[in-house]
C-alpha cells in the first residue's frame, strides 16, 4: 500500500496524557468517542461484529479481535496514526473504522504534500466502501467512507467535486449515518459543512435547487454538534467555518472567538490536540 510504504510524520505534540493503557481506555471512552459514538471494542461487541460480517470475518476469534482493536485504538489517540492505521487495515473491514480515522486524521494535519492527501483519502474511502458492504448496518461505516470523500472533495475543490457527483455520495452516507445514530456529533458537523460549502461554492439558490443546500440545515446541524459535544475543539473550529462560509466577514469575531474557544480547550487525545493547534493558528 502506498501509505504503508514509509515512515509518517510522527505527532508533534508531547504524547504522555494519551496513553490510555490498560483499564483507561475503556473508562475515557465514552468521552473519546462522544464525536463519533464508536462502540467500546470489548469482547461482545468483537462477536457482534464477526457475526454480522460473516465471510468477511471467518475464522478471526473474538478475544483476539477486540485485543487488537483495543490496541489499535490506543495508537490512534496517542498519535502513532501509521500504528493504527497498519493495525486497522490488517483486520479489513472490523478495523476499517480505526483505519480510516487515522489515516484521515493524519493526512489532514500531518502531510504537506496535496497530491499524497488525495492518495490518503482515496485509500481511505476504499476501506470504508469495504467496511459498508461488510458492515452495512454500522453508523461509522457509512460515516468514515464521508468523512473520506468529504476531506477528498475539499482537497480537489469543492467545485470538482460537485461535477463529479462526490456531493451526493457524502450526502448520502452521512444521511445513512444519522438514520443509525442520530447522536453523531462529527456526523452533524459533516452535514453542516455540506450545505455552507455548497451554498458558499455555487450560492444559495441553485445550491438549495440542485443539492438541496440551505443555510438553516447548515446552522441547526453545527448547533446540534456543539450541544453534543461541547468540549470537542472540532466542533467549535467548524463552527467557525460554518459562520465564514455563509456570513464572510459579517460573522469574522464570532468565528475569531470560536476558534480561540476550541483553541483553549483541554485535548483528550492527539486528535484533539491536533484540531486545537489547527485552531490556534487560525488567529494568528
Amino acid at each position: 500500500m502506498a501509505a504503508k510504504s514509509s515512515k509518517w510524520a510522527p505527532f508533534p505534540h508531547d504524547a504522555k496524557a494519551y496513553a490510555y493503557a490498560g483499564d483507561a481506555l475503556k473508562k475515557a471512552w465514552p468521552t473519546l468517542h462522544a464525536g463519533d459514538q464508536e462502540p467500546y471494542p470489548d469482547e461482545k461487541r468483537a462477536k457482534a461484529l464477526i457475526a454480522a460480517a460473516g465471510k468477511a470475518a471467518k475464522g478471526i476469534d473474538p478475544a483476539d479481535l477486540a485485543q487488537r482493536l483495543q490496541d489499535a485504538w490506543r495508537a490512534f489517540h496517542r498519535g502513532d496514526f501509521q500504528a493504527a492505521y497498519e493495525a486497522g487495515e490488517a483486520l479489513g473491514p472490523l478495523g476499517a473504522s480505526v483505519a480510516v480515522k487515522a489515516i484521515g486524521i493524519h493526512a489532514t494535519y500531518l502531510v504537506e504534500d496535496e497530491a499524497e492527501q488525495l492518495k490518503r483519502f482515496e485509500q481511505a474511502a476504499k476501506l470504508a466502501e469495504a467496511a459498508i458492504k461488510a458492515l452495512p448496518d454500522e453508523a461509522n461505516s457509512h460515516y468514515r467512507h464521508a468523512f473520506a470523500l468529504g476531506r477528498y472533495s475539499q482537497g480537489l475543490s469543492i467545485a470538482k467535486a460537485l461535477k463529479q457527483g462526490i456531493a451526493g455520495k457524502v450526502r448520502a452516507a452521512l444521511d445513512a449515518t444519522l438514520e443509525r445514530e442520530p447522536k453523531h456529533a462529527e456526523a452533524h458537523t459533516a452535514l453542516a459543512l455540506y450545505h455552507a460549502e455548497i451554498i458558499d461554492k455555487i450560492g444559495a439558490m441553485i445550491g438549495g435547487l440542485t443539492y438541496g443546500a440551505k443555510a438553516s440545515e447548515a446552522e441547526s446541524h453545527i448547533k446540534t454538534a456543539l450541544k453534543l459535544t461541547p468540549d470537542s475543539p472540532i466542533a467549535h473550529v467548524e463552527y467557525a467555518n460554518v459562520l465564514l462560509l455563509l456570513h464572510g466577514d459579517k460573522k469574522e469575531d464570532a468565528a475569531a472567538s470560536s476558534f480561540e474557544k476550541a483553541g483553549k480547550l483541554k485535548p483528550r487525545d492527539a486528535m484533539e490536540a491536533l484540531d486545537a493547534a489547527h485552531a490556534n493558528a487560525q488567529i494568528e
